[in-house]
């Protein structure tokens, strides 16, 4: 089993520590352990402060799963707690594993969506979200590529790094035509609920779909390394539950009670998240007016993530953003390289973990790409 080079984390972990601006991040503001526990009342501090750090249970404590429950509409037996949505898709991949089988996921992608089906041996099947059509999840394309050995099915709304969504008639579809042929369909939903354009409803009110999530998009704790998968099958939630005891066994009883308090005052949470990047992209939407003849994009419909271009042309033909990348960082401004997501002409920017110092850093990032531009002219 070999894994290939994990390249988004390698190139964060060696710049982002000493970045004075990081737009690398897809993430939403920060939370301190004293913002959460603000937000509680005093007996839930004070079981935080007074709480046993022993094992918790593989399936999650029961009262974060009840807020998850809550949050997500489903009975509390179909929430199965997993340490961040990786856990999750770790598991689904693994299930997956079996001889010729394949898996449709989307390109680009997270690179966990394409790294552990290979990795398992799965035969992976893209379907592309693509400029051309202005970053359209198209479900006609991802029906064309499942055939009688195809297990599973990953959408990713609202996806990274394109910040593109599907409708909820076409997640419909999508649900009615995977469980008439026993697919798995898995709705990736870690940015779900933060939109900029169309409000769609989460994957966990279809009766065959599988919803993973965590904390770490959206709620911006990423910290705490809880994540859930609801799941209304008892089948697939039992091999879960046994996969998750192989894995990790359980989260941290620190992390579980962190969480709990932030699913519960979700209204602050996502509310501060959603302020932000509002704010922020409508900021980023003039920065990138004024640098159409450089830079192209198409505005992400939710998430916390655009997926710029180099524009191409006699000046700029270059189908490698990681140089513009490269550059950036000399000038203290972290991006994300397209490659990362096998998108070499692309790049991340992500328009929410900067929060009130985002404005400081888009003008940075113009300086930057008036002297780049300037630079290829003379090149």
């Amino acid at each position: 089993m070999q894994l290939k080079p994990f390249l988004l984390d390698a190139w964060l972990d060696h710049y982002e520590h000493d970045i004075e601006f990081n737009l690398a991040a897809s993430t939403g503001p920060t939370w301190t352990v004293n913002d959460i526990l603000a937000l509680a009342d005093d007996e839930t501090r004070h079981r935080f402060l007074n709480h046993n750090l022993v094992y918790s249970r593989p399936a999650g404590a029961n009262s974060l799963r009840e807020a998850i429950a809550e949050m997500q509409r489903v009975p509390v037996e179909a929430v199965q707690i997993v340490t961040g949505a990786s856990e999750a898709l770790v598991a689904l991949m693994w299930l997956a594993a079996e001889p010729g089988a394949n898996v449709i996921i989307p390109l680009p992608g997270f690179t966990t969506f394409s790294a552990l089906p290979e990795s398992l041996g799965l035969e992976t099947r893209c379907y592309r979200v693509r400029r051309e059509n202005g970053f359209r999840i198209d479900p006609d394309e991802i029906k064309r590529l499942a055939d009688s050995k195809t297990k599973l099915i990953l959408i990713n709304s609202p996806h990274n790094p394109t910040g593109a969504t599907i409708g909820d008639d076409e997640m419909e579809a999508l649900h009615d035509f995977t469980a008439d042929r026993g697919i798995q369909l898995v709705s990736d939903e870690v940015y779900h609920p933060i939109y900029h354009g169309r409000q769609t409803k989460s994957a966990a009110r279809l009766p065959h779909a599988t919803v993973i999530s965590d904390l770490s998009k959206a709620f911006s704790i990423a910290g705490v390394r809880t994540g859930w998968m609801i799941e209304h099958d008892a089948q697939r939630r039992q091999q879960y539950w046994t996969a998750r005891a192989y894995f990790s066994i359980s989260n941290t009883t620190t992390g579980e009670i962190l969480s709990e308090i932030a699913i519960r005052k979700r209204e602050a949470v996502l509310g501060k998240t959603q302020e932000v990047a509002t704010r922020n992209l409508k900021l980023l939407e003039r920065l990138m007016a004024d640098h159409r003849d450089v830079l192209g994009w198409i505005p992400p419909q939710g998430g916390m993530t655009a997926f710029p271009w180099l524009v191409s042309g006699e000046l700029l033909s270059l189908e490698n953003a990681r140089p513009f990348c490269q550059a950036a960082t000399e000038c203290g401004i972290l991006l994300a390289p397209g490659d990362c997501f096998d998108a070499p002409s692309h790049f991340r920017l992500g328009f929410a973990a900067a929060g009130d110092n985002f404005s400081k850093a888009l003008d940075r990032f113009g300086a930057f790409v008036k002297s780049w531009s300037a630079r290829m002219v003379t090149v």
